[in-house]
């Protein structure tokens, strides 16, 4: 039995495969293209990336386990589990999704771009059951929400704090637009980073509760490179603000709530820096983070939550 799970960001067009052990079978991604000095992509412009990504990952997949073996799917089909939430990227694998299981009679599941985000974490870290205090930090999102899986393959998400304005990944590529960087900024931020030295410039925090505020880093952040701080600096500097930021956040939201653990997952939780900083906060807790591999975009946790649905359907039988 394989499960199939597809996810169309903003800026991957993801697929994987897990059986029903939930061990990775095949995994193919495809970033889409940013010219360089651009800070994204407009939406038509991903999801025509997508459109052609779509039928390239499916060609490259074995036939063998396209066919007899398949038996579900699920799809990121919206960017947060809320009313109202909603990117066209996302029509493009939920498309795809419902003409392939209309197609072959497998069952259909979708869940948000945010839940495929919180299971490949769960999935990479191999952690199973309890509340967690979970830290989404990408280009999209910078949020901290409670998630448990209440039944197997369904999360219950609820917001406890987050950025107020630009998110953790807008922060760290509108630097790295400045400092000349290429788009998505944050492998190369990390790599120049390393060459920094002692003498770095403090960036301001802006955290009040669990509530976060980048912009004003940001700024100060262009004023000091404006007043000739090292690029090395600069990055180190952007480094330790958001660690510190995310760090007093997190610290606030587990005061009024008691969890099982920390888990970090996306894109910027992939810095080896923030990490290890984050980490040094909370050595008392159960501190997880999503596989490298597993902490950006990718469709692995939609063929988990596709995995552990169809279980629990048959189950119900």
């Amino acid at each position: 039995m394989l499960c199939l799970g597809l996810d169309t960001s903003a800026y991957t067009t993801s697929l994987a495969l897990v059986d029903q052990h939930e061990n990775l079978i095949y995994e193919r991604r495809i970033a889409l293209p940013v010219k360089a000095g651009q800070l994204g992509l407009r939406q038509s412009e991903a999801v025509f990336a997508h459109l052609k990504n779509m039928p390239l990952l499916w060609a490259e997949c074995p036939v063998d386990l396209k066919t007899e073996y398949l038996k579900a799917i699920s799809v990121s089909d919206r960017p947060r589990p809320l009313v109202g939430s909603y990117m066209p990227v996302f029509k493009v694998c939920e498309s795809f999704g419902q003409f392939l299981a209309q197609s072959t009679g497998i069952d259909y599941f979708s869940a948000s771009h945010q839940e495929g985000h919180i299971m490949a974490g769960f999935w990479s870290a191999a952690i199973r059951g309890g509340s967690y205090l979970v830290v989404q930090i990408s280009g999209g999102t910078t949020e901290l929400v409670a998630a448990e899986e209440q039944c197997p393959g369904n999360l219950r998400i609820e917001r406890v704090g987050g950025t107020t304005d630009l998110n953790a990944g807008q922060f760290v590529d509108r630097i790295g637009c400045r400092l000349n960087l290429p788009f998505p900024a944050g492998f190369h931020l990390e790599a120049l980073a390393r060459s920094a030295d002692e003498d770095l410039p403090g960036l301001p925090l802006a955290v009040k509760g669990a509530e976060i505020s980048f912009s004003g880093p940001a700024s100060e952040a262009e004023r000091l490179l404006e007043r000739g701080c090292s690029p090395e600096n600069l990055a180190r500097a952007v480094e330790v603000c958001i660690a510190d930021s995310l760090a007093a956040a997190i610290t606030r939201a587990w005061e009024k709530e008691m969890y099982n653990g920390l888990l970090v997952v996306g894109g910027v939780s992939a810095n080896d820096f923030i990490k290890n900083r984050i980490s040094s906060f909370f050595l008392k807790e159960k501190v997880y983070f999503a596989g490298p591999r597993y902490a950006g975009d990718n469709a692995v946790g939609q063929a988990v939550l596709a995995s552990r649905r169809l279980r629990q359907k048959t189950a119900c039988f």
